[in-house]
């Protein structure tokens, strides 16, 4: 195989891998296609650029997306970045990465730039938001020195990463690791007129879609405030050996999983059955609806509205007439799964995904299923 043909098939299977979210960095990508197309040692040399990767990848999302799905979903990246320049003008927020460029991916996240002495000055403007975030540091050698980049992850309607850089450094031409140029970089006006030119989307537009979603919060981000609480709510062991209300959560999202994978609505209930227990433990169902009013749907709510009856069926506690008012609903088969699901869901030490885990699960569903 010439050096050039496998240079080729190299790019397009780390794109692949790229793409499909099985390896997130250029460099594990490279070495993940090389080691599968050629059992010998490859020259550096031979292998392509993370420019060359990165073009692969915008083929495939082009493919499998489409141009107008693609062009879409850019548009919605874009605006809120908007967003979120917006919330963070007071950290001279500078957007970079594929949502500036326009070389998206499926699982693309919104990468921004601020600057301030203190990154808790950031997360503390997080908190104020109701956002929930991970602070990351990170010690790598660059140009021969040993750096630390310090990193805040939110959960949003796309996923967001700040990268906090030292108020001196504002002016500072950072150099891309894929191309080795200079980054390219857009405040708030310039990513606007960007919208507007590419997008074909007046400033008044722009505006109101900002706006908008600023008094819409990500439902993702809601479950989770939800979600998140749940791990101090420790149960009466008697009936919940398992423990905190979390992890009794998540076992019983998990085995509703292998249940109906490709179910979002009864997925979430799964989910989000008990998260009034954190609200008013007095009356945790009633609580918890209310809490989830307008992000779950009707199917949803009902089932989490008659989850403890479950139990009384079970039990054969329920009186008739109940039981025959819940049997007349078309969901009353998913209500008896839901109850082996949240009965099964109360093992001491049994395996369940992670919060973070269940999470992404359901914001890919319609990914996966279709």
């Amino acid at each position: 195989m010439t050096p050039s043909k496998l240079r080729r098939q190299i790019a397009f299977e780390a794109a692949r891998l790229m793409y499909s979210r099985d390896v997130a960095e250029y460099y594990a990508a490279k070495q993940k296609a090389a080691s599968r197309l050629y059992k010998g040692w490859i020259k550096p040399a031979d292998l392509p650029s993370n420019a060359e990767i990165r073009d692969q990848v915008q083929v495939l999302a082009r493919m499998h997306e489409g141009p107008d799905r693609h062009q879409q979903r850019l548009l919605q990246m874009r605006v809120r970045a908007a967003w979120w320049l917006e919330k963070l003008a007071g950290f001279h927020p500078k957007l970079i990465g594929s949502v500036l460029t326009g070389s998206i991916r499926n699982g693309s996240d919104i990468d921004i730039h601020v600057f301030a002495a203190n990154p808790h000055s950031i997360t503390t403007e997080l908190e104020d938001l109701n956002l929930f975030y991970q602070l990351e540091r990170k010690q790598i050698v660059k140009d021969g020195q040993q750096r630390v980049f310090t990193h805040i992850h939110v959960r949003d309607e796309f996923e967001i990463e700040l990268t906090v850089y030292h108020p001196s450094q504002l002016g500072y031409r950072f150099r891309s690791s894929i191309t080795n140029k200079p980054i390219e970089s857009a405040g708030l006006n310039e990513l606007n007129r960007l919208i507007a030119l590419e997008h074909e989307v007046t400033p008044e537009t722009i505006e109101a879609k900002v706006n908008e979603l600023t008094l819409t919060p990500d439902r993702i981000t809601v479950f989770q405030s939800l979600l998140v609480p749940l791990e101090s709510v420790h149960q009466n062991l008697k009936y919940h050996p398992e423990g905190d209300a979390l992890y009794h959560s998540l076992q019983v999202f998990d085995l509703a999983r292998d249940c109906k994978p490709y179910d979002e609505e009864f997925l979430l209930a799964a989910l989000l059955h008990d998260v009034g227990k954190a609200i008013d433990r007095r009356d945790h169902v009633a609580a918890g609806m209310e809490a989830l009013e307008g992000f779950v749907s009707e199917r949803t709510m009902w089932l989490i509205e008659h989850h403890m009856d479950t139990h009384a069926i079970a039990d054969g506690t329920i009186g008739a007439r109940a039981k025959r008012r819940l049997a007349e609903s078309p969901w009353y088969e998913d209500l008896i799964e839901l109850g082996e699901c949240d009965r099964g869901g109360r093992v001491a030490g049994a395996e369940a995904p992670e919060l973070e885990e269940a999470l992404d699960y359901i914001e890919n569903i319609e990914d996966m299923f279709g």
